[in-house]
C-alpha cells in the first residue's frame, strides 16, 4: 500500500497493484467561492494549488467518492476524469454520479469485492445534532485484501459510536483522517479536530493515522503545525503522520 496526499481530501492510493483516486477536487487555487457563513469568508477556495499534474491524477484504475460536496468532487474533476472507470460511492450519490456521466457508477450499500479487494462502506456523521442532518449523508470506506494492510478512510465525520465500532471491529493498520476541524460561524465543528484524533488514538492505539483535509478550504481552521505540536507533546511520532500536499507515505 502507498498513499499520496494530493490536497485536502484528494489522495492517490496504490493498493494491491491498483490505483484509486479518492475524492477528486481539481480546481485551480482561488477559483471557487468561499464557504458562506463560515470563517475566512474573504478567501477563495481552494487555498492551495495542486502539487501534481492532472495527467497523473487521471492515470488510475478506479475512483472513490465519499460524498458529493464540492470539496470532494468538483466540476473540474468531473470534466477531466475518464467516465469509463469504476466509481465507488454511497447509495445517496448514485443517481448524481450517473447524471455526471460516470458509466460505471457502483453504489456500495454495505460491501463488495472488486479485483480481489474488499470495499466496505462505513457510516459517518458530518457534524453534530441538527447541523449534521443538514449536511446530508456521508460515508467512509475500508479497503481489505490478502497481503495488504487494512485501510480505513473515515471520510467527513466527527467522532461517534459508529466510528469507534469500525476501529475496534476492523482493527485497521492505517486510517486516513479528514481533519481540519471545519466549522461555520455558529455551532460545533463538522469534521475532526484534535479532540477527535485523541479519541481515535485511545480507541485504536495500534492504528497509524494519516491526517489530511487541512489548509486548503476556507472553513477548515486546524493547522498542520497544531497537530504536529500535539504529536510531539504526546510522543506519538510513530503513530500519527501529517503529510504535506504531494507527500507519499509507504506501507
Amino acid at each position: 500500500m502507498q498513499i499520496q496526499l494530493i490536497r485536502h481530501a484528494t489522495h492517490l492510493i496504490s493498493y494491491k497493484g491498483l490505483k484509486f483516486l479518492l475524492d477528486p477536487m481539481f480546481s485551480e487555487q482561488g477559483t471557487l467561492a468561499p464557504v458562506p457563513n463560515a470563517p475566512n469568508q474573504h478567501l477563495n477556495n481552494p487555498l492551495s494549488s495542486l502539487p501534481v499534474d492532472l495527467e497523473r491524477l487521471v492515470d488510475i484504475d478506479a475512483i472513490i467518492v465519499t460524498h458529493s460536496h464540492r470539496d470532494h468532487l468538483d466540476d473540474r474533476a468531473i470534466s477531466y476524469l475518464p467516465k469509463n472507470l469504476p466509481l465507488f460511492c454511497q447509495p445517496a450519490d448514485e443517481l448524481l454520479m450517473k447524471e455526471k456521466g460516470f458509466e460505471q457508477t457502483i453504489a456500495i450499500s454495505k460491501e463488495l469485492i472488486w479485483q480481489g479487494i474488499e470495499l466496505i462502506r462505513t457510516e459517518g456523521r458530518h457534524g453534530h445534532d441538527q447541523l449534521a442532518d443538514a449536511m446530508g449523508p456521508v460515508s467512509g470506506f475500508i479497503l481489505r485484501a490478502k497481503d495488504e494492510p487494512t485501510l480505513y478512510i473515515i471520510g467527513d465525520s466527527v467522532w461517534n459510536s459508529d466510528i469507534e465500532h469500525y476501529f475496534k471491529h476492523f482493527s485497521p493498520h492505517s486510517a486516513i483522517v479528514f481533519a481540519g476541524e471545519a466549522r461555520f460561524l455558529e455551532g460545533q465543528p463538522i469534521t475532526m479536530g484534535l479532540a477527535d484524533i485523541e479519541k481515535i488514538t485511545k480507541a485504536s492505539p495500534h492504528t497509524r493515522l494519516i491526517i489530511s483535509h487541512m489548509e486548503s478550504w476556507n472553513h477548515c481552521l486546524l493547522k498542520r503545525e497544531e497537530v504536529r505540536d500535539y504529536i510531539r507533546q504526546n510522543h506519538l511520532e510513530d503513530k500519527i503522520l501529517v503529510p504535506e500536499n504531494g507527500e507519499i507515505i509507504g506501507n
